[in-house]
């Protein structure tokens, strides 16, 4: 979009100094006419862009000008005004709210609409639906330590007991509307959910960061190697295209016939019993017995005398 490229040839000036037409057309990917009609475009609009004339002349800012904007695409204007609920959980709702009135202020008339209208089209909502919500009153405070990098006195939950733990605090991760903290402790790497800490305390002493550190690409192993090692049931079943919308199926045997995987039997027996008639268990003989049975238990509730 025009606007896009507006703020981009601005700020490309601004990082380049002076540039002649072509070599401004040729990163752009337009005619050397649509630089000159930009140029006018950013004059009008009070931006001092000079044109310098003779065998090295080009385009240049005018007295050392500099934009507030630096680096902000019109995309990331949007994206900004997406959806802050996460930084609220964090602690971060006011910060982020007086940035982005800066922000706005700064944008050019023809992106702040852009902004403006974006947080009234799109919303984000991480969490999913019918399970019980993490509660996060910890998560201020350690969002607090990792951005500070100061070691971390924490209480936490392991099935039953609750152990001390010493932690520095690296990242954190959002993940599926649960929140996750990456810690380095004395025992090595480690992920605590943030809803299992029972208290947390921010001491005096900082850590230093490991250099080599990448939160993403800890995170993406981390995930690989935690989901390899999760418990898995394989299910053959005959499903419907109503239910194969809401089913990962990993693999299609012919006939309408899938195995899709689940975590165990359990969960295996709770998701497919709500999709009734729509799909019906081949394998295992234990998970299809045991959803015929209920299937009658239900029945008989309802006054069916025979389930066919």
């Amino acid at each position: 979009m025009r606007a896009t490229r507006l703020v981009s040839l601005l700020l490309f000036l601004q990082m380049r100094g002076q540039l002649t037409a072509q070599e401004l057309a040729s990163h752009f990917g337009v005619s050397v006419r649509t630089i000159h009609r930009d140029v006018e475009s950013l004059v009008a609009a009070g931006v001092p862009v000079e044109a310098v004339r003779g065998p090295a002349g080009g385009y240049r800012l005018a007295g050392g000008y500099r934009t507030k904007l630096t680096g902000l695409t019109a995309a990331e204007a949007d994206a900004l005004f997406v959806a802050p609920a996460p930084a609220a959980e964090l602690g971060l709702g006011g910060v982020l709210a007086n940035a982005r009135l800066k922000v706005l202020a700064a944008l050019p008339a023809e992106l702040q609409e852009r902004a403006s209208r974006a947080e009234r089209y799109f919303h984000l909502d991480a969490r999913g639906w019918f399970r019980a919500e993490d509660t996060v009153p910890h998560l201020p405070t350690l969002a607090s330590a990792t951005w500070q990098e100061r070691r971390l006195g924490a209480r936490y939950r392991e099935g039953r007991r609750v152990v001390q733990r010493t932690l520095d605090p690296l990242g954190l991760v959002l993940k599926a509307g649960a929140w996750y903290l990456v810690a380095h402790r004395s025992a090595g790497m480690r992920v605590y959910r943030v809803s299992r800490f029972v208290s947390v305390r921010i001491r005096d002493d900082g850590f230093e960061r490991p250099e080599e550190f990448d939160l993403a690409s800890f995170w993406q192993e981390w995930s690989r190697t935690f989901e390899a090692s999760r418990p898995r049931v394989e299910v053959t079943l005959r499903a419907s295209e109503l239910a194969l919308r809401h089913l990962p199926h990993d693999l299609q045997r012919g006939d309408g016939v899938y195995t899709v995987g689940f975590q165990n039997l359990e969960e295996a027996f709770r998701e497919l019993l709500k999709f009734g008639p729509d799909a019906e268990v081949l394998e295992p003989q234990e998970l299809r017995e045991r959803i015929a049975a209920t299937a009658s238990e239900v029945a008989g509730l309802y006054g069916v005398r025979e389930v066919r």
